[in-house]
């Protein structure tokens, strides 16, 4: 979970409408999910500065609540109205000292249950997609008169057509290290995924508005931008020649950019990591040497039951391609444990596929049903005492490449982007190349800083290192 933040120095560039009855307007954004959805956020947080809204860090304080939604998670619906529940008493006790609070729900729970969630939870005000937040200014008008406001259709127009710019202030408020959204929905249908129907179809933004988002964030001090989509690497935007690119020639264009220091991506499907992509990697320093690539399972029958279109040899031979072109390169992947129909043996399909492959990190998922997707209908469902027993078997598995992977850095010699001050008021911590996060003196720079550093020792949950003689 992570809470976005709106400071006041980005409100105060709002101008006009920055008050309800002769006091600011003051939102609590927060934020499920992944890094999309941070990205979501920060962008529905650029129209409410716009809309002359500052950001607080309590509900307490709050005229309006904005949840941001992800339907990834088992049960993600129900933790949503669990929250709106805890809202509701907030809002209940406010009308009782005279005030109101507004509550307005966006997202992927937003997208996927609609106005059953103002049924369900009256107190909200606002229930908007991701494909329609450019719109949340106007849904919030709506809903002051009196109006439940339900906005999730797919819209016609793009959306980040009706976005403002986001000013200097607020992204170097953001930090060093910036998510850059290029594309958005999947076509793939994988039968576990709800991602077709609450993020819609395929689709990837041009070319100069992805190059003109990143020349900004470059001139407000952003050293590091990742690529998101839900497919990013089958991005393929038309650039000013009305020829189409593919996410390769992307990155290379990105990584002449001044100031931007590195690049990454996330997260990738497969079928879509092509020769361009994969040789970019093997040519661009900018290009960090980790690579987050989903397989989902090692058994090619139940591949075929998620609708993957990919075997796990094929999977396999990509990823020497990928490591024959960049050989330092790290790999991180997603993978489910029992899925419908899931045998031991397709369980250890698995578990020899990450012995195989040598992950330097991976996300371990249980499946849980999501209605509306194929998966959700398919018989023999698998025993929850045993996908629990044989998650904690793949994510001891994950756990002890992990750790490998930790102690082979250390004695390497890295550049480092000092992104944050750490727990310590003597650390400051920036991002390894492979993404681990890395400690060290905070007398060694600044954050924005990139510094030549050795790692030391590995810790529980990053790297130590000192400066490199």
């Amino acid at each position: 979970m992570t809470q976005a933040i709106l400071t006041p120095d980005t409100a105060s560039e709002a101008g006009d409408g920055t008050q309800i009855g002769g006091q600011s307007k003051k939102v609590f954004v927060k934020t499920y999910g992944c890094q999309m959805n941070v990205y979501d956020s920060e962008r529905m947080g650029d129209a409410l500065t716009r809309d002359g809204y500052q950001t607080v860090d309590t509900v307490e304080a709050a005229d309006l609540v904005l949840i941001n939604t992800c339907h990834i998670r088992e049960k993600a619906a129900e933790k949503v109205y669990s929250q709106l529940g805890r809202l509701a008493k907030l809002k209940k006790q406010r009308k009782a000292d005279g005030g109101d609070l507004m509550v307005a729900v966006a997202g992927c729970v937003a997208q996927a249950e609609g106005r059953e969630i103002i049924r369900r939870a009256p107190v909200v005000n606002v229930v908007i997609g991701p494909q329609t937040y450019h719109r949340l200014p106007e849904a919030l008008a709506k809903a002051r008169q009196g109006e439940s406001v339900v906005e999730t259709d797919f819209p016609t127009e793009d959306k980040f057509d009706g976005l403002p710019t986001t000013p200097e202030k607020a992204i170097r408020a953001r930090g060093v290290a910036a998510f850059l959204t290029v594309q958005e929905g999947c076509d793939k249908f994988c039968t576990f995924c709800v991602v077709p129907y609450t993020r819609g179809a395929e689709v990837s933004r041009p070319v100069d508005r992805i190059l003109s988002e990143a020349e900004r964030l470059a001139s407000a001090g952003v050293r590091e931008i990742t690529l998101l989509g839900q497919n990013v690497n089958a991005w393929h935007g038309k650039g000013a020649d009305d020829r189409e690119w593919g996410l390769g020639e992307l990155v290379r264009r990105l990584a002449t950019i001044d100031g931007i220091d590195r690049i990454r991506y996330t997260t990738s499907h497969p079928r879509d990591m092509d020769d361009a992509l994969i040789e970019a990697h093997r040519d661009l320093p900018e290009l960090m040497p980790y690579l987050h690539l989903p397989v989902q399972s090692g058994s090619d029958r139940i591949l075929k039951a998620m609708n993957r279109r990919h075997t796990a040899a094929e999977y396999v031979k990509l990823v020497e391609r990928i490591r024959a072109a960049r050989p330092d390169i790290a790999l991180s992947g997603d993978f489910i444990v029992g899925f419908p129909g899931e045998t031991d043996a397709d369980f250890e399909d698995t578990m020899q596929l990450v012995r195989e492959v040598n992950y330097a990190s991976a996300f371990t998922f249980k499946y849980s049903i999501r209605p509306g997707t194929p998966g959700a209908d398919m018989d023999n469902q698998v025993d929850e005492a045993v996908k629990t027993e044989r998650l904690a078997r793949l994510q001891d598995l994950i756990n002890e490449q992990t750790r490998a992977f930790g102690r082979e850095c250390v004695g390497r010699t890295v550049d480092l982007l000092l992104e944050k001050p750490g727990r310590n008021t003597d650390q400051l911590i920036g991002r390894s190349p492979w993404l681990q996060p890395v400690i060290v003196d905070a007398k060694l720079g600044k954050i924005g800083d990139i510094i030549r550093v050795r790692i030391t020792q590995p810790g529980t949950t990053g790297l130590f290192a000192e400066i490199a003689e």
